[in-house]
């Protein structure tokens, strides 16, 4: 229902004109290679500028491993060609080259990476000095840019855009939200945000394009261009790698690394870093679509809380400001009939410790209450003629919200600010590909510049996300902003998106891909990528089964939110007593891992590091378990502690699991009985029932948890129970965990967090954990932790147990599971546990 097509056909392709297939989106053999030969180069700051006679072509530096090529063509300019990088982030500095010359070749070197630049015929090749401090080429130009044309409903349009050498045995993610398959090598696709409503298993166009590839040779190529165009990953011709687009900017970024973690951080080193988000966004949320009035509202936070689920957030769909899903877009207003008291009901489920999230689209219906205002504000896109764009979708005669206008810009923000004085916690904006964009639709930039919809369709929502993301800061700089978004671009992260991979199926079908779409977005530094638990779209019935294992996987997602239609209760509250028994210990546990989550959270905004890791993360796989971890989307790390293999077909009783190397532990046995322990490096079978998320956790591993609460508004951690799963395997283990006060921006930034620090030692039969703390420390810090150390995997009773040196008796060893218990305060000193 929520869906629209544009049909892009090559010349040379019979089979897109007979199809009309999106899927056959795959650029002509071009026709023009127009680098030219090189002519002369100039300094410009930091950056080089090079003049072929064919293109004016920009080098520059970024951070430790980034080189961008921005090309302009000096004769042939597409449309929009002036626009910005908008994949660089804000006040980003040039890093210097080193720059050699000979009479073939210019080199620009960046420490590692280097960019060899030939002369006749011009192209460009980048390098990375490997271990052994010799070059070895990442990737090269192949005829570099190039200018061709295409068909789109029989008209022909000029695309300009890059084409790459590829080696035989690369293997490639990327291109953003899209069921493939891991590796994305062999596929040809569109770049344009287009929502795919009710998919499964398989889809070559859904809401959030990143048009770049990460390479298993460890390097990221970025093209730096809004518009829409296509991605070739080697279908068309092997070894070939080809961006194009049919406007814009025409620049790529070339990242490079030792490292698949450092080759994200230099990635979001240039795109930006996530902010630290509110930590009650990592607890529970209450969704659908959509809870109908405020009784309906008020309702279900009781249920929660009467049924002992904890609960952080509750998000209002389209009926809080219409009573029915068409004619109301744009109203962006309490609908008083059914939310009688809005204020009231805010205040109220506030103190319970819930916090309100509300859905905002971009549509302004020329049915709604503010269209009137909208045009004469000249808050929306125009038409040729100077007139706001009107075209029909799905929810009734439209326009759209011109949000790179300033003035669309002040329209919209008055809108958030009053909700927000109204007490509203979050943003969700959704229909932000746009949903539906005609090409005619014209856009105002900053500049004063006028772009058509196909030069920027693919930032729209990431230009939203900024708007909304600047607006809240200037609202309450201290505090840190919600932005639940459907659709962005790269560096959207930086405005602290949270993007979920949209309607997905309510089925089996739709549950399979999820591993993959949030570790394609997460390597690309989305990292708080994550599904509608239980599925949106669809579904005749309940299906138990189902239902509980996309709930369970959702523990160790980014962002726990349920969601779907109401055909189908998606909060567990109103499902069967057997479901909510199994569902309520999943949740309970997700905020008892609140210190481990949060401080993923932090490590993701220190480095880029995903919550959600993949296998290939691991650097002491071999190249042939490498290779075959690349492609696995079965099972996958969360943190460095956890690794997660979600059950995602009905009626299994075990699952195949491909363990890392080291020693690992089943995390969910039964407390009279010790963790069954298995040697990495193999593929085992790990028993499974309807009760038992398949969960291993890593031998070294520490884990902190807090007690039980009923949400974030409770958080306590003056009392912190510290796991440790012990094994002789591990002779040195080391962990960081991060505390702040959850809410204060740029608390980081700022040095207003605190760091506690836990390392262990183990020789045969002793073992010291030692502790220690460091930072400035926040407000509300405490100044005490009543400490419980629970360490795993400890086979015989201590005969001796200290701390600090002193003997300790309140150790309790249990035989039934092998784990020892020992408590103590911790006034954040130095301190040594020693257990013999």
């Amino acid at each position: 229902m929520r869906s629209f097509t544009l049909k892009y056909f090559t010349i040379n392709s019979l089979t897109c004109l007979l199809t009309g297939l999106l899927t056959c989106l795959v650029i002509s053999t071009p026709s023009l290679a127009s680098s030219g030969n090189y002519l002369n180069h100039k300094l410009a700051g930091d950056s080089l500028v090079i003049t072929t006679n064919s293109v004016e072509v920009t080098l520059s530096a970024y951070g430790e491993g980034a080189i961008a090529a921005h090309y302009q063509n000096l004769e042939k300019k597409l449309p929009a060609s002036q626009l910005p990088s908008f994949a660089i982030k804000e006040n980003a500095h040039n890093s210097k080259f080193v720059i050699t010359e000979d009479k073939n070749q210019l080199t620009l070197t960046l420490n590692k990476l280097s960019a060899v630049i030939n002369k006749a015929p011009f192209s460009i090749s980048y390098y990375q000095k490997n271990k052994h401090q010799k070059d070895t080429l990442l990737i090269s130009e192949q005829k570099g840019f190039f200018s061709d044309t295409v068909l789109e409903e029989n008209k022909s349009l000029a695309v300009q855009g890059f084409r790459f050498h590829l080696t035989d045995t690369e293997k490639l993610l990327g291109g953003g939200e899209r069921v493939l398959g891991m590796d994305r090598r062999g596929h040809s696709f569109p770049l344009y945000n287009r929502a795919h409503y009710g998919y499964t298993t398989q889809s070559e166009q859904m809401n959030f394009s990143i048009p770049a590839v990460m390479s298993s040779n460890k390097y990221i190529v970025l093209f730096d261009n809004s518009a829409k165009g296509y991605m070739d990953l080697a279908k068309k011709e092997k070894n070939t790698l080809e961006f194009s687009a049919v406007a814009g900017r025409m620049a790529y970024i070339v990242f490079s690394a030792d490292s698949y973690p450092k080759l994200l951080n230099n990635y979001v080193d240039v795109t930006g870093k996530q902010p630290l988000p509110p930590r009650w966004s990592l607890g529970n949320y209450a969704s659908r679509f959509g809870y109908r009035s405020e009784a309906q509202v008020r309702a279900t936070v009781n249920k929660f809380i009467d049924l002992d689920f904890p609960l952080d957030a509750l998000i209002l769909d389209l009926y809080w400001f219409g009573k029915d899903i068409k004619g109301h877009m744009g109203n962006l207003a309490w609908d008083k009939e059914a939310f009688p008291e809005p204020e009231k009901m805010i205040s109220d489920i506030k103190e319970q410790g819930v916090n309100t999230i509300l859905i905002t689209e971009p549509f302004v219906l020329s049915t709604s209450a503010k269209w009137q205002d909208a045009v004469e504000q000249q808050a929306l896109a125009k038409d040729a003629q100077g007139n706001a764009k009107q075209f029909d979708f799905y929810f009734g005669n439209t326009g759209l919200v011109d949000v790179f206008n300033d003035k669309g810009q002040q329209w919209f923000n008055n809108i958030y600010q009053t909700l927000y004085q109204q007490g509203v916690t979050g943003w969700w904006g959704d229909l932000g590909e746009p949903e539906v964009h005609p090409s005619d639709t014209l856009h105002t930039l900053s500049d004063g510049s006028v772009v058509n919809a196909d030069a920027i369709h693919n930032v729209y929502g990431h230009q939203w996300a900024k708007m909304v993301f600047e607006n809240q800061l200037k609202l309450s700089p201290d505090q840190r902003p919600f932005i639940l978004m459907r659709s962005g671009f790269a560096g959207s992260q930086r405005y602290g998106m949270i993007p979920w991979t949209g309607d997905v199926s309510r089925s089996w079908g739709g549950l399979k891909p999820q591993v993959e779409l949030s570790l394609q977005m997460s390597l690309l530094g989305m990292a708080y990528t994550h599904s509608d638990l239980g599925g949106f779209a669809g579904g005749e019935k309940f299906d138990q089964e189902m239902y509980i294992r996309w709930l369970q996987y959702g523990i160790f997602q980014p962002i726990y939110r349920p969601h779907g239609q109401d055909n189908i209760a998606p909060e567990a509250v109103f499902h069967d007593k057997r479901t909510q028994d199994i569902l309520r210990e999943y949740i309970k546990l997700r905020y008892k891992l609140l210190p481990y989550n949060y401080t993923l959270a932090y490590q993701n905004s220190t480095t880029g590091m995903p919550l959600m890791r993949p296998l290939f993360f691991e650097e002491q796989l071999e190249h042939k378990e490498k290779s075959t971890a690349f492609d696995n989307a079965s099972s996958y790390l969360w943190g460095d502690a956890f690794l997660v293999t979600p059950v995602v077909s009905a009626d299994v009783s075990s699952v195949a699991i491909d363990l890392p190397a080291g020693v690992w532990f089943d995390y969910f046995t039964n407390e009279n009985e010790p963790s069954k322990k298995y040697q990495g490096n193999q593929t085992i079978n790990l028993p499974t029932t309807l009760e038992k998320l398949p969960v291993l956790v890593r031998a070294g591993a520490f884990i902190p948890m807090i007690d039980d609460i009923q949400s974030t508004q409770d958080y306590d951690a003056s009392k912190l129970t510290l796991h440790y799963y012990a094994d002789k395997s591990v002779a040195t283990a080391d962990y960081e965990m991060y505390e702040d006060d959850g809410k204060t921006y740029q608390a980081i930034e700022k040095g207003l967090f605190e760091l506690l620090q836990f390392s262990a030692n183990q020789q045969q039969q002793h073992l010291s954990i030692n502790l220690n703390r460091k930072g400035k420390g926040y407000n509300g810090m405490p100044k005490e932790r009543n400490m419980t150390v629970v360490i795993h995997n400890i086979t015989q009773a201590p005969s001796n147990i200290k701390l600090n040196n002193k003997v300790i008796k309140n150790g309790v060893w249990q035989d039934k599971n092998n784990t020892l218990t020992v408590t103590f305060a911790w006034q954040h000193q130095p301190l040594t546990l020693t257990i013999q």
